[in-house]
């Protein structure tokens, strides 16, 4: 069976932009930092960005952005399948804008890309604009590549996942929602042999997992059984969390789970458009996912026999055994990547200038909105409460939902909905920032890691869907581990400790 290989811990979305020097109607006003006589000679934005939808964007929601912002952008929409390939060719080739949006920060090219003084380092501008001057410390600590900040952070909550369960199915069954991993075993079980939908067959499982588990679903499982994120800090030294006695334990537990048949057997190969029709249709009830999720799928699911009857859970306070509350941040600790400006593109301060002004714009309340929920009246309304509420999904998702992950800040204002359930998902992410776990090694540097992770993890990967199915037992896992250790990745660990005994003095 051909194993899916992943290599890569979120998406990596691709940014360019080309911007002219007026000032945006109604925009915050960004204070002048310095008595430069350049001239921008920035004319138009290309901006490059990660299409997580079918199809680009259609309405009027650009040139509301452009009337805002007072710059013209043309958008180059990268397919999300396509992303790795397109930034690191983008990357090699130099084939660059004036903004790229890097959002993968363990992915080797883009490290040593950043690494190599190919992007601005804007810290010392972001005073300058009042909305980039109220990024966090936290989070521009998190952003730090080697003390650098190499492009604007963008903004996220600091963890967004938890368990979905299906609520209808557990109220059919009797069954209380879980708040155990041992309680979500036993539900997982019954999900899969007791019809929780009532309908005499026996065509449902109790876990929907996608191909990209071992970097999404099953990494923030490995958190619930205290292992660390990605990297961890035990006795001094900065290890692979996949070395935890914590991490093997989950992966016994998950590979139980499947064994069992309480998972879909196809997850190493089912992408996650697939893994949500498969949830809209009523086949599967437990996500390892954002909490955010639950309402995709709800609105997938309209039009199916599951839109009267599907209900969600929202479970973020999990546990396992004697390990306390926990949550592996899903987003570098609050840090989503950059919107990095490469010097290639653009060359003078003047011009660098212009860039940061337009993204400290696109961080106001109006086009926050424009790219969240639309154009009041045409994709949503609000009521005497403030509330919002999309008119016209559809056309919501035609128009308005490409433009979520290009927005700089998740974090600008807390909207309220019509739709208790997203508010509900709002409050529990909110609540998981206190229990996040943020990887450790994210701001250190290591030449081996930017050098050999890639192909090194490759192999720990593909020994992870192995053991899952039954291709492997634990001693074919430890011997990948051993592989991994030899081939490079105790140099890893030894130069990520050296940097994290520098930076902790």
């Amino acid at each position: 069976m051909k194993i899916k290989k992943l290599i890569k811990v979120g998406s990596v979305l691709l940014l360019s932009a080309t911007l002219l020097a007026a000032c945006g109607d109604g925009s915050s006003k960004a204070k002048s930092s310095g008595g430069s006589s350049e001239k921008s000679t920035i004319k138009t934005i290309t901006w490059m960005s990660m299409l997580h939808t079918a199809t680009p964007p259609s309405g009027d929601v650009q040139s509301k952005l452009e009337k805002y912002t007072g710059k013209k952008i043309k958008f180059n929409w990268v397919p999300d399948a396509s992303k790795d390939e397109r930034i690191n060719a983008a990357l090699a080739s130099k084939s660059l804008a004036d903004i790229v949006s890097l959002t993968d920060m363990t992915n080797t090219t883009v490290r040593k890309a950043l690494e190599s003084g190919m992007f601005w380092d804007v810290e010392p501008y972001l005073k300058d604009y009042p909305n980039l001057a109220k990024i966090s410390k936290e989070t521009l600590d998190s952003s730090k590549l080697d003390g650098h900040v190499y492009g604007v952070p963008y903004q996220k909550p600091l963890a967004r996942y938890g368990i979905l369960v299906r609520q209808d199915w557990l109220d059919n069954l009797g069954l209380k929602t879980p708040k155990t991993l041992d309680d979500l075993e036993k539900v997982a079980e019954a999900f899969t042999e007791d019809d929780p939908d009532g309908n005499g067959k026996k065509d449902t499982v109790g876990f929907v997992e996608r191909n990209e588990s071992f970097n999404v679903g099953f990494r923030s499982l490995t958190g619930y059984f205290g292992a660390g994120n990605l990297f961890a800090v035990e006795d001094g030294k900065v290890i692979p969390s996949f070395m935890q006695s914590g991490y093997t334990k989950a992966l016994k537990w998950y590979r139980n789970i499947y064994k069992n048949g309480w998972m879909n057997s196809d997850f190493s190969v089912m992408a996650k458009n697939d893994q949500k029709n498969y949830i809209a249709q009523g086949k599967g009830g437990i996500v390892v996912s954002g909490l955010m999720e639950a309402s995709n799928y709800i609105a997938a699911a309209k039009g199916t026999d599951q839109e009267k009857t599907m209900k969600w859970a929202l479970i973020n306070d999990m546990t396992e055994g004697n390990v306390d509350r926990r949550i592996l941040s899903d987003t570098g600790g609050g840090f989503g990547g950059y919107l990095a400006i490469p010097k290639q593109e653009v060359k003078t301060k003047a011009d660098l200038k212009v860039v940061l002004k337009f993204i400290n714009d696109l961080m106001d309340k109006k086009p926050y909105v424009l790219m969240t929920e639309g154009i009041e009246g045409v994709h949503y309304s609000k009521n005497d409460k403030d509330q919002y509420e999309i008119t016209d999904q559809t056309k919501w998702q035609q128009e308005v939902q490409p433009y979520a992950s290009s927005r700089p800040s998740e974090l600008v204002m807390n909207l309220k909905y019509t739709d208790p359930l997203r508010n509900l998902q709002d409050k529990k992410i909110a609540e998981n920032a206190k229990y996040a776990v943020i990887n450790p090694a994210q701001s250190l540097t290591s030449a081996t890691y930017d050098t050999q992770y890639s192909s090194l993890i490759e192999g720990v990967s593909d020994a992870y869907y192995k053991y899952m199915m039954g291709e492997i037992n634990m001693d074919g896992w430890n011997t990948a581990v051993k592989k991994f250790r030899a081939d490079g990745g105790d140099q890893i660990i030894k130069e990520y400790t050296a940097s994290y005994k520098k930076l902790n003095k």
